[in-house]
């Protein structure tokens, strides 16, 4: 059963290492779908492809646990795409605006820099839980070498913690009642209106090679499609350039240490 809005169980904290890991400890002992942790700040938190995230102070530490009905198990995969409508919905008031973009599959750029992103994890084939973690920055973005990174600040004037998550959770609840009733399709969509325009160039990586090309949509299993002269190619995984390439990669490589 989803949660509605006002019945998620939420807890806000001054300082977690990390939300997402209370969130699986607390599956681990069985705890229901529908809670949702808020930390102030981490010591721990974690990023997509083993990274860690940097916090700066006043950002968006946000994680949720969930336990999936029939309906979302066949779809362990939709997840990301689910979560980060809701996360920019979230961060962006119910507005979408063309300075926001979702960067495949669930970052959240503005200004074409990132200012947040998601971390899905889903345990067991079919899923018995998943937890979804929302990081954001908010008030100021943390200055790391040779990237050049958003915040919330910068695009509107509220940039409350204590706002935005419940604005996170509604819109979470939201979307999975749509995902439950309507399928993939109708997230793929909503997606698609919050992310680049077909036939924006895009670059994607694997971390040795570069494949240019033009941004076709998403497949059917929300994979990225990609036009490279007239072939239309499937992309599974992969980190995803934009804009100034030659900037993008060298972010890239400064986040993965190269």
């Amino acid at each position: 059963m989803i949660s509605e809005p006002s019945s998620w169980r939420f807890e806000c904290y001054d300082e977690l290492p990390s939300t997402s890991d209370a969130c699986i400890e607390r599956a681990g002992k069985g705890e229901a779908d529908g809670l949702a942790i808020l930390a102030l700040s981490q010591t721990r938190a974690r990023g997509s492809r083993g990274r860690i995230w940097a916090d700066p102070g006043d950002s968006l530490a946000l994680s949720v646990l969930l336990r999936p009905d029939d309906t979302e198990r066949a779809g362990n995969t939709f997840w990301a795409f689910i979560a980060a409508v809701a996360f920019y919905d979230g961060l962006a008031n119910g507005s979408i605006s063309h300075r926001l973009r979702i960067k495949w599959p669930n970052d959240v750029l503005l200004d074409g820099r990132k200012l947040g992103g998601l971390l899905v994890e889903v345990d067991g084939t079919p899923a018995e839980h998943v937890v979804i973690g929302f990081g954001a920055n908010l008030v100021c973005s943390p200055r790391i070498s040779g990237r050049h990174l958003a915040c919330l600040a910068e695009h509107v004037p509220i940039c409350d913690p204590h706002i935005i998550a419940p604005r996170i959770l509604e819109r979470l609840t939201h979307w999975r009642r749509i995902f439950q009733r309507d399928g993939f399709d109708a997230i793929k969509r909503a997606w698609l209106a919050r992310s680049l325009p077909i036939g924006s160039p895009l670059v994607v990586s694997d971390g040795k090679t570069y494949s240019h090309g033009l941004f076709m949509g998403l497949g059917e299993g929300g994979e990225l499609l990609l036009d490279r002269e007239g072939k239309r190619e499937r992309f599974v995984t992969g980190e995803i350039f934009y804009g100034d390439f030659s900037l993008r990669k060298m972010e890239a490589d400064c986040a993965s240490g190269h």
